[in-house]
C-alpha cells in the first residue's frame, strides 16, 4: 500500500473513533431534551473556547483562504480581520443572550425572540434564517472534504463518495451525542485547524526558500505587474500588494480596476463575517454555557491574539508561497481550490504521516462548523415547529428522536445539493454568512435598545434577506441591472443598510401590545441589573465608540487605502521596510495590534463581556416577578 494512503487511513481512523466515543458519551448523558439541545447548559470554560473558536473558523479559513490570497493577493488578506470581527459581535451580544437565556430558561433563540416581541413570525423567521445559515454553509463544508480527499488520494476517492463518506461519521455523533458532542469534537477540531495552518505555512516558506525567498518572490511579482502594466490599480500600485482605492462604480458585467476589494469591500466583507456569531446557532452556544466567564477569552485571546496572529501570517505564507513554488516549477499549476491540497501533498515522499495528520486537520477544519449547524438547526427545528405546532406535549424523549431526525434530514439535504448543484452551493454559501448578519437588529433590540417593534424587526429582517439576496452573486438569477456587490459593496453592507432603515422607519409608525411592552420593559431591567456597565464606565462609552470606528473605518475600511504606500513606495520591493515587508502588510499587521487593544478594550476593560455571578441573575430574576 502507497505509504500516503496508509497514514490517511490511519489517521481518518483514529479522528473517526475520537468523534464516535463523544457521540455514545454524549448520548449517554442526554437525558432530557435540554442535555441533548444545550448539553444541558454545562459548557465548561476551555470547551466552550476551543468550541467556539473552530466553530468560527471552518474548513474555509484552512483551505479558501489561503487560496483567496494566492488568487487577490494582499488586498484579501484585509479578510484575515474577521479573526476579531466575528468575535466582535459575541462581545456586544454573548454575555447579554447567556443572562436572558439563564434567567428564562430559553432553549432556541426563536423562544427568546418570541417571548420578547411577541408573536409567532419572528419565532418562524428565525428558523427560516437558520435554514439559509446552515444548509449552504454547510453544503460547502462538506463538498470541500471530498475534493480534498479526492486531489490527496489522486483520484482513487471521487468527490461525491469522498464527501458522503466522511459525513457520515458527523452526523452519527452528531445525531447521537446532540451539542455536547459537538462541543468536544471541537475541541480537538480547533488545535488541528490552527496547528494545520502553522505548518502549512511553515511548508510553504520552506520550499520558498526562506523568509528571504518568500519576500523576493513577492518582489518579483510586484515587477512583474509593473512592466505588464497589468493587475494595477487605479493609482498605478500593483494589486498584489495595493487596494484599489476606497469605492469603485462598476457598471452590471465589468470588473473593478485592479479587483474588487476596496476599503468599502473589505469592510463590508467584514459584516458577513460577523454574522456568523449573530446567526441562531450562535445563540444557542451563549445558553449552552455554564459560565459566561468563557465569553472574553474565547473573543480576545483564541480568536483575536491566536488566530489573528495566524491568519496574518501563516495563511499570506501559503497564498504568496504557492505563486513562487509555481516558479520554481515545484507545482505545474495552482489555484485557489488546489493550492492547500499540493502543499499538502509536497510531503507525500518524505514524510507520508504528516500527509495524513494534515489531512485530518483539513477534515476537522471543516466539519467543525457543519457539526454544530447540523446539531442547533434540529433543535431549532424541534422546539419552534414540532414541539410548538405539531405536538406542544412532546416528552423529552421524542423531542430528542426528532431533534435525530432532523440531522439527518439538514445533513441529507446539504449534501444532495452540494453533490448535485456545485455551482449553486458556492453562490448560497457565500450568502449564509451575510444572512446571519441580518439578526443584528432584532439583537440589538433584544440587548440594548427597546424601541424597535415586531413589525419593524420582522419587516426589517424580510428586507434585508431580500436586499442581501439580490446585491451577491445570486443576482444573476433574477436578472437585476446592478450585478452582484453595486458600487463594491458586499451584500451584507446592503443588505443591513436596508434592514436597519426599514426596522427604523416602521417601528417608528407602529407600536408593541401592552403585554410586549411589559415584557420588553423587564427584560431590560433584566439586563440593567446584571449589565457590568458602572458610572465610570459609561464616561468612557465616547471613547470606545472612536476606538471602534477609527479600527473599522482606517484599519480595514474606506481608509485603509492609506497602507498602499504609508510605510514605504508599494512598486519599489528594494525600498520595503521593515524586514522587506510591503507597506499594505505592515499596515494590516499594525491594525492586527490595534483590533486586539480593541477588543481588550471592549470586553474587559468595558466590561461588555465580563463574567455575572449566577446569584445575581438569580436576585435580579426575583425582582422581575
Amino acid at each position: 500500500m502507497d505509504p500516503k494512503i496508509f497514514w490517511l487511513i490511519t489517521f481518518v481512523g483514529i479522528y473517526w473513533a475520537y468523534c464516535l466515543f463523544w457521540g455514545i458519551k454524549g448520548a449517554q448523558t442526554a437525558k432530557t431534551s435540554t442535555d441533548y439541545f444545550l448539553a444541558g447548559r454545562s459548557i465548561s470554560v476551555i470547551v466552550f473556547v476551543l468550541a467556539a473558536t473552530a466553530t468560527s473558523f471552518s474548513g474555509w479559513t484552512f483551505v479558501g483562504h489561503p487560496g483567496k490570497i494566492f488568487n487577490d493577493g494582499l488586498p484579501y488578506a484585509f479578510a484575515s480581520f474577521y479573526a476579531l470581527t466575528i468575535p466582535f459581535t459575541g462581545v456586544l451580544f454573548l454575555r447579554r443572550q447567556w443572562a436572558l437565556g439563564k434567567a428564562y430558561k430559553y432553549i432556541t433563540p426563536g423562544e427568546m425572540y418570541s417571548d420578547y416581541y411577541g408573536g409567532d413570525s419572528i419565532r418562524l423567521l428565525t428558523v427560516l434564517v437558520a435554514f439559509l445559515f446552515s444548509i449552504p454553509y454547510l453544503g460547502v463544508q462538506l463538498r470541500a472534504s471530498g475534493d480534498l480527499f479526492y486531489v490527496l488520494t489522486d483520484g482513487l476517492v471521487s468527490v461525491n463518495f469522498g464527501m458522503f463518506a466522511l459525513s457520515t461519521i458527523v452526523v452519527i455523533y452528531v445525531a447521537s451525542g446532540g451539542l455536547r458532542s459537538v462541543a468536544y469534537v471541537d475541541c480537538a477540531q480547533c488545535i488541528l485547524l490552527a496547528l494545520g495552518i502553522v505548518i502549512l505555512g511553515g511548508i510553504a516558506i520552506h520550499f520558498a526558500g526562506g523568509w528571504t525567498g518568500l519576500m523576493n518572490g513577492l518582489g518579483d511579482m510586484v515587477s512583474r505587474d509593473i512592466n505588464s502594466g497589468n493587475n494595477l490599480t487605479p493609482a498605478g500600485y500593483s494589486s498584489t500588494v495595493a487596494i484599489p482605492g476606497s469605492i469603485q462604480f462598476v457598471s452590471a458585467g465589468s470588473k473593478a480596476v485592479g479587483g474588487t476589494w476596496t476599503g468599502m469591500m473589505c469592510m463590508t466583507y467584514m459584516f458577513a463575517l460577523m454574522g456568523i456569531q449573530s446567526s441562531p446557532a450562535f445563540s444557542m452556544w451563549a445558553f449552552a454555557n455554564k459560565t459566561s466567564r468563557a465569553f472574553r477569552w474565547q473573543q480576545v485571546v483564541a480568536s483575536s491574539v491566536v488566530i489573528g496572529i495566524i491568519l496574518f501570517t501563516f495563511t499570506i505564507f501559503q497564498g504568496v508561497g504557492g505563486h513562487i513554488l509555481l516558479e520554481k516549477g515545484i507545482f505545474s499549476t495552482a489555484n485557489d481550490k488546489n493550492l492547500v491540497p499540493q502543499l499538502i501533498n509536497l510531503l507525500s515522499d518524505s514524510m507520508p504521516w504528516l500527509v495524513g495528520l494534515l489531512a485530518v486537520c483539513a477534515l476537522a477544519a471543516m466539519q467543525s462548523t457543519g457539526a454544530a449547524y447540523m446539531s442547533t438547526f434540529s433543535a431549532m427545528v424541534t422546539r419552534d415547529i414540532y414541539a410548538k405546532y405539531v405536538a406542544p406535549t412532546a416528552s423529552d424523549r421524542s423531542q430528542k428522536f426528532i431533534g435525530r431526525i432532523f440531522v439527518f434530514i439538514v445533513a441529507g439535504a446539504a449534501l444532495i445539493v452540494a453533490a448535485n448543484s456545485t455551482q449553486a452551493i458556492v453562490m448560497l454559501g457565500g450568502l449564509a454568512v451575510a444572512y446571519g448578519f441580518q439578526m443584528y437588529p432584532a439583537l440589538i433590540g433584544i440587548c440594548y435598545y427597546k424601541g424597535f417593534t415586531r413589525q419593524g424587526v420582522v419587516t426589517g429582517l424580510v428586507v434585508g434577506l431580500i436586499a442581501v439576496t439580490l446585491t451577491d452573486k445570486t443576482s444573476a438569477w433574477f436578472g437585476v441591472p446592478w450585478g452582484a456587490y453595486p458600487l463594491t459593496i458586499h451584500s451584507a453592507g446592503w443588505g443591513i443598510l436596508f434592514n436597519l432603515a426599514t426596522t427604523i422607519l416602521v417601528s417608528r409608525f407602529t407600536k408593541d401590545d401592552e403585554n410586549t411592552v411589559k415584557t420588553k420593559e423587564k427584560r431590560h431591567q433584566f439586563l440593567q441589573a446584571v449589565s457590568a456597565m458602572n458610572s465610570e464606565r459609561r464616561k468612557k462609552l465616547p471613547l470606545a465608540w472612536i476606538l471602534t470606528l477609527i479600527w473599522f473605518l482606517v484599519g480595514f475600511g474606506p481608509f485603509a487605502s492609506i497602507g498602499n504606500s504609508l510605510f514605504s513606495d508599494p512598486n519599489t520591493p528594494a525600498l520595503w521596510v521593515p524586514f522587506h515587508m510591503p507597506s499594505l502588510w505592515v499596515w494590516q499587521l499594525v491594525f492586527l495590534a490595534y483590533g486586539i487593544f480593541v477588543m481588550w478594550f471592549l470586553a474587559f476593560h468595558m466590561g461588555l463581556s465580563e463574567p455575572i455571578d449566577p446569584q445575581r441573575i438569580e436576585d435580579a430574576r426575583s425582582e422581575m416577578k
